[in-house]
């Protein structure tokens, strides 16, 4: 019935195991969870080991690196069951009845998404930015989720059927981090996937650090750029992309770059000082994304 695929990388994933391993159990299912690690060399990963240990659940560590888009694909290659769980290595499981809320959805719809959520507190400031994109610009209710079903679907904490899954797969030549999901929700929607958004969460452990996260926000908009570039994406599919286009052909963009250039530095200190301003967040990134 069910195979959950967690990818991982450097992340003590013993304790989702468990719960997942012991919901399952209790729904009595057919499941095995499969965990890859991409070669983070962790030490993390002698915990990691105990999960060989459970029935019908495996973890392996790859002695090369991947990538997460290449890590979820191969996990999806060997899985063996008709139903594919994505849910990324770092995911707490918060609800117990969380196995049981996918299979009332599974046999009706090809894609059904939880959702995710982050702490009702920011763990520290040196984690504020990360987390507060997540909390006040990520974090949605159903209700918000399917006003834009594709747009809103995220791959950690997703259940797709394997047949569906493999018509698209992650792009395997995009390398960097970043829109991965989203490349692969628009290919989705070309398809005119059945989808239903449920209230399922499970709430992000590892929040990145301030610093950290605009390195990784640059990578995105890099991957963005490229999508578009490639016309692998239609703009009218992501908000940032259709204000790129609209400033690229009114000739506004010459002077986002012409801010970026003079105030990119400034911005950044606010955004790793621990207070940051999700205004100023989105300034640096239409601004970084109009100067490439």
């Amino acid at each position: 019935m069910l195979s959950i695929l967690i990818p991982i990388y450097n992340y003590n994933v013993l304790p989702l195991v468990t719960e997942l391993y012991k919901q399952c159990a209790e729904n009595n299912i057919a499941f095995e969870i499969l965990c890859q690690d991409d070669a983070s060399e962790s030490i993390h990963n002698l915990e990691n080991e105990k999960v060989n240990a459970l029935p019908y659940c495996s973890f392996v560590s790859l002695q090369k690196n991947i990538a997460h888009r290449e890590n979820r694909n191969s996990l999806a290659e060997q899985a063996k069951y008709a139903y594919l769980l994505f849910i990324d290595g770092d995911s707490i499981i918060i609800k117990s009845d969380y196995i049981k809320n996918y299979i009332a959805n599974l046999h009706r719809f090809e894609i059904v998404y939880g959702g995710r959520l982050h702490p009702e507190k920011c763990p520290s400031k040196v984690q504020q930015l990360r987390w507060k994109y997540g909390r006040f610009i990520e974090d949605k209710r159903t209700s918000e989720r399917k006003k834009a079903p594709y747009q809103s679907l995220l791959f950690n904490n997703t259940v797709i059927l394997k047949d569906c899954f493999d018509k698209v797969k992650f792009d395997r030549k995009m390398k960097k981090y970043g829109h991965d999901d989203t490349q692969l929700s628009y290919q989705l929607s070309l398809l005119h996937t059945t989808i239903i958004h449920i209230e399922n969460p499970v709430e992000h452990g590892d929040i990145d650090t301030n610093a950290i996260y605009v390195a990784k926000t640059k990578s995105s908009l890099e991957n963005l750029k490229a999508l578009y570039d490639e016309h692998k994406i239609e703009p009218s599919f992501v908000k940032l992309l259709k204000l790129y286009d609209f400033l690229k052909k009114t000739g506004l963009i010459i002077g986002v770059r012409f801010f970026y250039s003079i105030f990119n530095k400034p911005i950044y200190r606010n955004l790793v000082s621990g207070n940051a301003s999700m205004f100023l967040f989105n300034l640096y990134r239409i601004g970084y994304l109009c100067s490439l």
